[in-house]
């Protein structure tokens, strides 16, 4: 059984960065694609970003691309095959949310799609004041 769980969540002011980790245990990411969504309150989930762990290829959503980069090369030591992480910058409070890591093997065509993933984290709540 894999687990995710996220870790980085918290307050920024406008302009700001974060950077969210996501780290499972039970198995690694190799193999799989890692994703980032993100629910604000009164809305549904989005896709935010997401890595094919193996061939590191990333996605982008509109929303956040060239304000976010997903990477599994930001984590050191023993957790490097199990982790990823989501640098954000420039942060807005329109991106205030919680970011929910989800882990699977979704086709191209499928992967922002929350659906295509298998296993989620609890979230990290960032919240964003102007």
């Amino acid at each position: 059984q894999v687990q995710l769980a996220e870790a980085g969540g918290g307050w920024v002011q406008a302009g700001g960065s974060l950077t969210l980790s996501c780290t499972a245990t039970g198995r690694t990411f190799s193999g799989y694609k890692v994703a980032w969504f993100r629910q604000a309150p009164g809305k549904d989930r989005e896709f935010v970003a997401a890595i094919s762990f193996s061939e590191r290829r990333t996605y982008y959503a509109d929303a956040v691309k060239g304000r976010c980069t997903i990477s599994r090369d930001n984590i050191s030591g023993d957790n490097n095959r199990n982790a990823v992480s989501l640098q954000m910058s420039s942060l807005q409070p329109e991106d205030t949310a919680v970011y929910y890591c989800a882990t699977g093997r979704p086709i191209l065509s499928s992967l922002r799609y929350e659906t295509a993933y298998h296993y989620w984290g609890q979230g990290t709540q960032v919240t964003v004041s102007s």
